[in-house]
């Protein structure tokens, strides 16, 4: 098999945590960026759950595409598969993306499980602040998450007005 593509929206973007032969900005379609997930591990706890990102259904998402070299194909798939599999929050998916030359190809990306007990559906403003700003898990604080994935949208030319809109609010509480 060759090169592979992988998907990020969310913490990949700034912290893929695999060799990257090349990223270019890709478009998802059928699905968006939302912070619609329970973090258990990595931003919270099952009693102080965080909030991260997930892909659900409807819309679209900006984000970016790593090509992988095919000497790295498995150990990269696994290790993704441990990093985002951890909970079963997601479902492993290979999606159409779009980059912005118009050409197309394939990528592997993990979206939502909607029967995930983690999954939160749509939470209120207030309520997504009040969980950012307060959950804390093993790979760090969840404010500090949500802050550097819109800081690197941001560097890369994609807007995300609620994330931005979250960050400006728990920035000014620090």
């Amino acid at each position: 098999m060759g090169d592979f593509w992988v998907f990020g929206y969310g913490s990949l973007i700034w912290n893929p945590g695999f060799e990257v032969v090349e990223s270019h900005p890709a478009r998802l379609f059928g699905l968006h960026r939302s912070l619609c997930i329970y973090s258990w591990v990595h931003r919270g706890t099952r009693q102080f759950p965080g909030l991260v990102l997930g892909l659900d259904k409807g819309g679209s998402c900006s984000g970016m595409a790593f090509r992988v070299h095919s000497k790295n194909r498995e150990p990269v798939i696994e290790y993704l598969r441990e990093r985002e599999l951890v909970t079963n929050v997601y479902k492993e998916s290979w999606r159409q993306i779009k980059f912005d030359s118009g050409t197309n190809a394939q990528a592997l990306t993990f979206v939502v499980d909607r029967s995930s007990p983690q999954y939160s559906g749509v939470l209120d403003m207030e309520k997504q602040i009040a969980i950012v700003s307060s959950a804390i898990g093993n790979s760090g604080p969840n404010d500090e998450y949500l802050v550097k994935t819109v800081e690197h949208l941001k560097s890369i030319s994609i807007r995300d007005h609620n994330l931005e809109s979250i960050a400006d609010i728990i920035g000014h509480d620090q």
